[in-house]
């Protein structure tokens, strides 16, 4: 991957199944710690962790917690929340943590169709 390379990833899996959750997290802050410019997409059930508070409820014995991970990709990289996945589950933009941003398919599209670009789901 070259340096200006954004590694986009897609999280799907929330605390319904807790170790790719923490798979898609993990590798998002280690790639944004090392440098690669990350972007971080909450959608299904991981779009709770936009919440404040929520990603301190999330456990797997083993795994970093959930806040620090977000923590690091918000520091270097960028966390969006999917629009639709917001609207079904009532969230607003006034509701999430600073930091996230709330935006749809044509954004993520626009996102994994730039040069260079990595996509992962989880």
């Amino acid at each position: 991957m070259a340096a200006h390379s954004t590694l986009v990833i897609k999280v799907t899996a929330g605390a319904d199944v807790p170790e790719r959750c923490s798979q898609a997290f993990t590798v998002a802050s280690v790639a944004a710690a090392s440098g690669v410019p990350v972007s971080l997409w909450l959608t299904g059930e991981s779009a709770w962790f936009a919440l404040p508070g929520k990603a301190a409820e999330f456990t797997l014995p083993h795994a970093a917690p959930l806040p620090d991970l977000m923590a690091a990709v918000r520091a270097n990289g960028r966390i969006t929340l999917c629009t639709q996945c917001a609207a079904r589950r009532e969230i607003g933009a006034e509701d999430v943590i600073e930091g996230v941003r709330i935006a749809g398919a044509p954004v993520f599209v626009s996102e994994i169709m730039a040069e260079g670009a990595q996509a992962l789901v989880y």
